[in-house]
């Protein structure tokens, strides 16, 4: 099936996955809110990532920073003079557009990877590449647009001190490394796991959450020793393969998914190396996540910069060096865009089209619904007693509104596995019908081994 994300989005807020943000208002320009079954996904999505890397692994450990940080942070990491966008403006509807990003799309991302603001200019007019709002082809000048979002700190504006929201995670761990170091006993190599909120001024989001100005990642610092180049590739490796496998785990399909390796002048200012995994969206590839190797860049530059010493004492050799990193960072809303594109299915039962969720049970937002078959207290009260058991232990639902095949199509709909009906003949043998969402076989079951048989999902 060809998923269209224009029914993806409005399953999203029919269903209450995503709303649009300030939606009462006119909304805010792609800003969204994740409503109750999107935020549990979320969750979902975030707790599978950090059991994966954090608690079920020996050598990365937790850490929450602050989002405001003192502004010398940014200078050190090269945002205050790296980080920015190429920008112009269509002279006949007035759009604001990345030059870089017209360039990719009409003619392919090689194309515009590394280019100066002058040669973005020339080849977008080389090519008379039209403006994607009005077709026109007259532009402004490509000029510098830094993508951080300024605020103050203090009383009155004109003499508060300037701060920026961060624009991404990776900085609070840097800054936190030799706290780390000093109050754990964690030994190179290691790494520090974070998720968190970020902020970009992004010029042209859009593609529903794909791209967003407020965003959370869930990222990884994982420090080495500099001195074992073949230990270094081998460990970069090993996050590739871990990454890869995370999202099969996830229940991602992996032919919707690939590696790139960003060509030498499209690489990050403190990269020399970086793969991107891409997922095939329905507006085309697309990066999902990133694994980069920063060598030493941020570790020495916050030690220039603050005049504290950062570098590692390595207790097995006695030898003292500054750290190398390679950074595996995730996108917590690409991820969940992806899990909900994936899911997105349509099919036919009894001549009428099903719109069912095929969420893998670990992260799906609700594991299973408990239905009486009619509104009987003496059904009611069994239902009732099955769903306050299983809410101990899981996501659960309680539904008696309605048929029982509408309740089946909402639960469809927001991507249920389980769905427990109780009957009459409950009352007698206490067993209670179960069907499967994907298959839609029905069986009997105990009451007693439901917790079993849906542990075993998950």
């Amino acid at each position: 099936m060809d998923k269209k994300l224009d029914d993806i989005v409005s399953l999203c807020k029919r269903r209450g996955f995503v709303f649009p943000g300030s939606d009462i208002y006119g909304g805010l320009a792609n800003t969204w809110d994740y409503g109750p079954y999107g935020a549990q996904l979320k969750q979902n999505i975030k707790n599978f990532w950090w059991n994966t890397f954090v608690r079920e692994r020996d050598d990365v450990i937790g850490l929450d920073s602050a989002i405001l940080m003192n502004p010398k942070v940014w200078e050190a990491s090269g945002h205050v003079t790296s980080f920015s966008d190429p920008l112009m403006d269509c002279k006949n509807c007035k759009e604001r557009i990345r030059g870089d990003k017209l360039i990719e799309e009409s003619l392919g991302i090689e194309m515009a990877a590394g280019k100066t603001l002058k040669q973005i200019g020339e080849i977008i007019a080389e090519h008379k590449l039209k403006c994607p709002k009005c077709g026109k082809t007259d532009f402004t000048e490509p000029r510098s647009f830094n993508l951080m979002f300024k605020t103050h700190q203090g009383v009155i504006e004109e003499t508060a001190t300037a701060l920026y929201l961060r624009p991404e995670t990776a900085q609070g761990i840097f800054t936190n490394f030799k706290n780390i170091v000093q109050t754990c006993r964690q030994k190179i190599p290691f790494g520090i796991a974070q998720i968190g909120k970020s902020f970009r001024n992004e010029i042209t989001p859009g593609n529903f959450t794909y791209r967003t100005r407020e965003f959370e990642q869930m990222e990884i610092e994982y420090f080495v020793s500099p001195n074992d180049k073949k230990e270094i590739k081998k460990i970069f490796d090993e996050w590739k393969k871990s990454c890869w496998e995370w999202y099969l785990a996830l229940g991602v399909n992996k032919e919707n998914l690939r590696f790139r390796e960003h060509e030498k002048d499209e690489l990050s200012h403190y990269s020399s190396m970086t793969f991107d995994i891409e997922y095939k969206f329905p507006f085309g590839w697309g990066e999902l996540m990133g694994v980069a190797y920063r060598g030493d860049y941020d570790l020495t530059q916050h030690s220039k910069f603050s005049g504290k010493d950062l570098s590692y004492l390595d207790p097995f050799t006695n030898e003292k060096y500054m750290p190398h990193v390679i950074e595996p960072s995730f996108g917590a809303d690409r991820t969940l865009l992806i899990t909900l594109i994936d899911a997105y299915d349509e099919d036919e039962v009894d001549g009428e089209k099903r719109t069912v969720m095929r969420f893998n049970p670990k992260i799906a937002p609700v594991k299973a619904a408990i239905f009486p078959l009619m509104k009987k207290d003496e059904l009611t009260s069994i239902a009732k007693e099955i769903f306050d058991t299983l809410k101990k232990k899981f996501d659960v639902e309680y539904d008696d509104s309605g048929a029982i095949g509408k309740r089946y199509r909402r639960q469809d709909e927001i991507g249920t596995p389980f769905c427990i009906t109780v009957d009459y003949d409950t009352i007698n043998d206490q067993t209670v019908t179960i069907r499967e969402r994907d298959s839609m076989k029905q069986e009997r079951v105990k009451i007693a081994d439901l917790s079993e048989i849906i542990l075993k999902q998950l």
